[in-house]
């Protein structure tokens, strides 16, 4: 699964990066370590624009940086508590599951993250990885997403929110989780992204070998386990000398 990750670059340099446009209008969350499920996250989308006339023009389409609250809300839901339980999608069954088969066809996006967290179990104990990239590029977390209007309050804004596919693990993440986040290389991210592709069926398999090895592993503190605890010392590698079940997993 994928329940925390780190998110420190500004809607800005992620625009850059992303080949997008910012669009957060100054709303944008700052720098996070420990970004959690219910937070406000930055995504990726692309769709078409709005024109003068307030019709969407179907003849091109806009990407752009967008604010949403991570813990997918379908638009049938009754109150916005079930997103709490939806912050990931398998990506085997995304295109069955009726709070997702909607998003899936129309309305992808994607979780720019410097990496993400996972928990190797070992006996009683259980170890934290940073999962990132060497080079610093952000890894593109596979999502999708889905506005939601309070039924109860008809003149509340729209709630626009997000879910993180995963998908069997690959390689070395084997031996820290079964699973991971659907990470997508640069080459698939405007397929994915297409609002005018329903089936995307292909981009839902694991990640090819070598994105996943080109990853650095990373063990860091502990501390990461509480979600109020935020700085980047939660990214800095620890050691584990002392920890001889878990050095093989040390890589750089």
């Amino acid at each position: 699964m994928c329940g925390r990750y780190s998110s420190t670059k500004d809607p800005g340099r992620l625009a850059a990066e992303f080949a997008a446009l910012d669009a957060t209008g100054g709303a944008a969350p700052g720098a996070d370590f420990n970004v959690a499920p219910t937070k406000r996250v930055l995504t990726v989308v692309q769709r078409h624009p709005v024109d003068d006339t307030g019709e969407r023009n179907l003849e091109r389409t806009e990407r752009s940086i967008r604010v949403m609250r991570w813990g997918l809300v379908p638009p049938w839901a009754k109150d916005r508590s079930i997103g709490n339980r939806m912050i990931n999608a398998k990506s085997e069954t995304v295109t069955t599951k009726p709070a997702f088969r909607t998003s899936i066809k129309r309305y992808r996006c994607l979780l720019p993250a410097d990496g993400w967290y996972e928990w190797k179990r070992e006996g009683t104990r259980k170890q934290p990885f940073f999962m990132t990239s060497p080079d610093g590029a952000s890894l593109a977390l596979a999502g999708i997403y889905a506005t939601w209007r309070d039924p109860q309050a008809e003149d509340a804004p729209p709630l626009v929110t997000c879910s993180v596919l995963t998908t069997s693990a690959v390689g070395p993440l084997t031996e820290i989780h079964d699973r991971m986040p659907l990470l997508l290389p640069p080459t698939a991210w405007q397929r994915w992204l297409d609002p005018d592709l329903p089936d995307v069926a292909d981009l839902l398999a694991p990640p090819p070998r070598d994105l996943v090895d080109a990853l650095e592993l990373r063990p860091v503190s502990t501390a990461v386990n509480n979600v109020r605890n935020n700085g980047a010392e939660l990214i800095e590698r620890v050691p584990l000398d002392d920890q001889p079940q878990a050095v093989g997993l040390d890589r750089r």
